[in-house]
């Protein structure tokens, strides 16, 4: 029975790290990493190249780790504003102890660091300021309208930059992707942030629907929108997009429903629905990378299969 009660405890622990850490969204991030580095920014190594390189293994690990360790600080930040957010989440959360959480917090870091370090002393210090960066946006920024949302953009943006880095590849192609994406995470956040209107005003959180209002938001939202039309138009002339061109079909379709659907909602259930759309569809996102330009998937994958 002892054995059996323990069992079931660590399990529940194990779901409250898994919850903290946000652990489906750390899969996603391992996954879109790996295939923006075989299809986007690797277009002339194999696929054994890329998936033998340490340094960009290391790299993986590295980001993982902040990341999740970037989790742990704004789950510790945002404690009360979850508990009326998130209510079934923070009850979860809360299985694990606060001290426990800030130790793992720092354990993930110092390991973020030193495998950022380890592939060069350039990388070891972007994760120490990729670190103090999901620091000071948890502590600070998060509670300025402007300042929180960039930061929040450019810290989800940042995961891939590394690889970018890494590779060397500065084809227009990615800064066109990159812009598409910047305007869709904005757009997420800014969603996020009409969805938690609530928890963002017990912890004295300045959010921009708080400071600017519903109404102005969501016109925001919807110039953003538009916005992102522009680095669509701009891939469709790209050919290596390929089949790819069909995900940002449903990506404008998507897109325009949800301008519209914006206008209709008021409560935080249909806030809720349009982020969850949202998370759909930058998930379909990642894996249609593997759609990019099907030469890609034939000499790297395919073939190689043979």
């Amino acid at each position: 029975m002892n054995l059996k009660f323990y069992d079931r405890k660590l399990l529940v622990k194990l779901l409250s790290l898994l919850s903290v850490v946000r652990g489906y969204n750390i899969l996603v991030l391992i996954a879109a990493q790996y295939l923006a580095a075989i299809f986007i920014f690797s277009e002339n190594k194999s696929l054994r190249n890329v998936l033998l390189d340490w340094h960009l293994l290391y790299l993986v690990i590295a980001t993982v780790c902040v990341v999740a360790g970037g989790y742990i600080i704004n789950n510790f930040y945002d404690d009360k504003a979850d508990r009326i957010n998130k209510p079934l989440k923070s009850t979860l959360d809360d299985k694990i102890k606060q001290e426990t959480k800030l130790s793992l917090y720092f354990l993930f870091n110092f390991i973020g660091f030193t495998f950022g370090w380890l592939v060069s002393w350039r990388a070891g210090i972007f994760f120490g300021l990729f670190i103090f960066g999901i620091w000071l946006y948890s502590h600070k920024l998060k509670r300025y309208p402007l300042l929180g949302l960039l930061s929040a953009t450019i810290l989800t943006i940042l995961p891939f930059f590394v690889i970018f880095i890494h590779f060397k590849n500065f084809s227009k192609v990615i800064f066109v992707h990159a812009f598409f994406l910047f305007f869709v995470i904005v757009v997420r956040e800014l969603i996020k942030d009409l969805e938690n209107i609530k928890g963002a005003v017990v912890n004295n959180y300045n959010t921009f629907p708080i400071v600017y209002g519903e109404t102005k938001t969501k016109q925001f939202i919807f110039l953003l929108l538009i916005l992102t039309l522009i680095p669509v138009s701009f891939l469709f002339d790209y050919p290596a997009i390929q089949y790819m061109k069909y995900y940002f079909y449903l990506a404008g379709v998507t897109l325009s429903i949800i301008a519209f659907y914006i206008w209709k909602s008021n409560t935080k259930k249909q806030y809720q629905n349009i982020h969850n759309i949202l998370k759909i569809l930058l998930l379909i996102g990642v894996f249609s990378l593997l759609l990019i330009d099907k030469s890609l998937l034939l000499d790297k994958v395919i073939n190689k299969l043979k």
